[in-house]
């Protein structure tokens, strides 16, 4: 049985409702999904039950709540966490890590970046650094440097992008498409905020529907053009944030001649 304090079955309350009305889901289509009575379901989110932790795992696999946020859950239902957050040198991240290191070495010559769920870039292979190095002054950019910032900051990559406006705008798109759990979160909604203050980011409208199956992004270097579209891995059953919010993103280029 769960320890409450009187104000943490309210706050678990408001969680669950979050959640569920997130995915559009009323009270008795998640009975439905989960085989837990709706009035049970009903009493848990105003605080007439205490939550099992059976209870909370079943809801959490129907409404794909991500694992950081089912800690937050099970926190306030008065549970320890359950889900570990380790740096990708850590030993249980061993088994990703050696895949992850093996993608970013076969991918050379070409770029490849790890992303964390903020869009730092937390690991890259030989490639990535040298090739933004050859714009601009990597090195007086803080680490963790962060992708978007560095596509979107007119001292960054910004001035050797072909068509900004349109791989901005198709950036933004990929923000809230690729966000943990498809939910823009305060960190994420923050990082948002960053970008809007960047000239031109408020205005930018939806790119136009796609005549080619990718949006590829053009660098423009004098008179050379490199054009590049990304292909985006990610760990398929992760069972700790860490492996859940990476992202392995490979730049491939659009033209055989320039493989």
């Amino acid at each position: 049985m769960a320890t409450q304090s009187a104000s943490a079955v309210p706050q678990l309350g408001e969680l669950l409702r979050y959640w569920r009305q997130e995915r559009g889901k009323s009270q008795l289509g998640l009975s439905l999904d989960t085989g837990i009575s709706q009035r049970h379901l009903s009493f848990v989110e105003s605080g007439r039950s205490a939550p099992s932790r059976d209870f909370l795992s079943t809801v959490s696999d129907a409404l794909n709540i991500p694992l950081r946020e089912r800690n937050v859950l099970l926190l306030a239902s008065g549970y320890a966490p359950l889900y570990g957050e380790q740096s990708m040198d850590a030993g249980q991240m061993a088994i990703v890590t050696r895949a992850i290191d093996r993608m970013l070495e076969q991918h050379e010559p070409h770029p490849a970046l790890v992303l964390d769920r903020y869009w730092n870039v937390v690991r890259s292979n030989r490639a990535a650094p040298r090739f933004f190095a050859s714009f601009i002054d990597l090195d007086a950019r803080p680490k963790p440097r962060n992708l978007l910032d560095l596509m979107f900051d007119p001292a960054g990559m910004r001035p050797f992008v072909e068509e900004w406006e349109k791989v901005a705008a198709g950036l933004l798109q990929r923000v809230r498409r690729e966000a943990v759990g498809q939910v823009v979160d305060a960190g994420l909604a923050k990082l948002l905020e960053r970008l809007r203050k960047y000239p031109g980011v408020a205005a930018l409208k939806p790119p136009p529907a796609p005549q080619s199956p990718v949006l590829p992004i053009t660098f423009c270097r004098g008179e050379e053009r490199l054009s590049y579209f990304s292909l985006i891995t990610t760990v398929g059953t992760p069972q700790c944030i860490t492996a859940q919010e990476l992202r392995v993103e490979c730049m491939f280029p659009l033209h055989v001649q320039e493989e």
